[in-house]
């Protein structure tokens, strides 16, 4: 197979037509990289996932491509995401999760970042409401493993420590948590790409 039909499978597989390619996927074809069929076969594995069901995993990468703000693939994983029986209200919530996260994801990096520099900053109360992770349409469980897949993508520590013991006090396996994190990895990776 050719790396123009691996574009052109690869546009498909997320409900592109060939002229939503990009210029990093041409540059990838003229330049006859196999990093494309790599990012192909990466992207079937992590979605066809074990630890998660086909719905989750189109619901967590909704949620890096809102994170990514890459509109090619907030629709593309929508489609699929409703595809797998996601409802309105759970599309909503994995926005709504995205925002959040980039909302905590600053402010706790800020803490971390300087806790040894100026401790003062440590106990001061964040002020910022976040009623959405009481108790989530999508669960408590799936909100908190979405909400450490968007922050490992974000880097920030804190929260990825946070919500990582979380998960795992909700009765989620580390195999789970992995293949979570490994697909916002690539979804983060084909933002890039598309």
């Amino acid at each position: 197979m050719s790396l123009n039909e691996t574009k052109i499978d690869l546009l498909k597989d997320l409900h592109l037509d060939e002229d939503e390619s990009s210029t990093s996927l041409e540059a990838m074809v003229a330049g006859d990289t196999k990093y494309l069929r790599d990012l192909r076969i990466n992207l079937k594995n992590a979605l066809a996932s074990t630890n998660l069901n086909a719905k989750e995993a189109h619901l967590i990468a909704l949620a890096i491509a809102v994170n990514e703000k890459n509109e090619k693939l907030k629709n593309s994983f929508t489609l699929l995401a409703k595809e797998k029986e996601a409802t309105e209200a759970e599309l909503a919530e994995t926005h709504a999760c995205a925002s959040t996260l980039a909302v905590n994801n600053v402010f706790y990096r800020f803490k971390h970042f300087t806790k040894d520099s100026n401790p003062n900053y440590q106990p001061m109360p964040a002020g910022i409401k976040m009623n959405i992770m009481m108790s989530p349409v999508l669960g408590k469980e799936f909100f908190e493993l979405m909400s450490l897949a968007v922050s490992a993508v974000n880097g920030c520590e804190q929260c990825v420590n946070s919500h990582e013991e979380s998960v795992r006090k909700l009765g989620a396996s580390e195999a789970r948590i992995f293949d979570a994190i490994r697909l916002a990895s690539i979804i983060r990776g084909l933002s890039v790409a598309i």
